[in-house]
């Protein structure tokens, strides 16, 4: 089954090049592009792709703000910034907000396919300095007792998640499927009012 990608850049060029790119890779198909947040504000949550690349700076809404309202209703969305350059502080936004990871838009096809299995995969491609940053931030976040509301089998997935287990290795390790092991981050994402792995995780490791 192919890996359904959303793409949103209000470049042009630059999208139709990444949407190109895509259909051309065997086991990714993109379903829909848009040029502004509140165009995939709209069409998204229609089109349920699992990977969503969003560029950073839109018109109007930000891609950031769209990221936090689309990551409200579609939890278990896989978000990944597109930036031209690193700008720190943004892409830690981006981040604090429900993004996975991101790419500079000056990435190459090999690395474009391999960081979009990656998040498709359970990971979150960024540099190491960026990650320093987000650990930092949640460090200084109390995190509230509702880790006791999760299933047994719920904890079980988010305890894995949490010792870096990948998606596919994590349905392995519980004899159930990746698209179990979804369902299952869904709920906990829900019931730990989050929008992404790593606010779970940081909420399971503070227990």
């Amino acid at each position: 089954m192919a890996i359904t990608i959303a793409v949103v850049d209000d470049d042009d060029e630059i999208r139709e090049s990444f949407v190109f790119l895509l259909n051309q890779e065997e086991g990714f198909r993109c379903v829909s592009q848009y040029r502004t947040a509140e165009a995939a504000m709209v069409g998204v949550p229609m089109d349920e792709p699992n990977v969503l690349l969003m560029d950073i700076n839109l018109p109007a809404m930000s891609g950031i703000e769209c990221v936090r309202k689309l990551k409200a209703t579609m939890p278990g969305l896989l978000v990944v910034m597109l930036t031209v350059y690193e700008d720190t502080e943004k892409i830690f936004q981006s981040l604090a907000a429900g993004a996975c990871g991101y790419l500079l838009k000056r990435t190459s096809r090999g690395e474009l396919s391999q960081a979009i299995k990656q998040v498709y995969d359970g990971g979150s491609p960024m540099s190491s300095h960026i990650a320093r940053k987000v650990v930092q931030y949640f460090h200084q976040v109390p995190a509230p007792n509702e880790i006791a509301s999760l299933s047994k089998r719920e904890e079980e997935v988010l305890h894995h998640l949490a010792q870096g287990y990948l998606y596919k290795e994590i349905a392995d390790r519980l004899s159930i499927s990746i698209d179990t092991v979804r369902k299952h981050l869904n709920s906990i994402y829900n019931k730990l009012h989050v929008h992404s792995r790593t606010d779970a995780v940081v909420k399971y490791l503070q227990k």
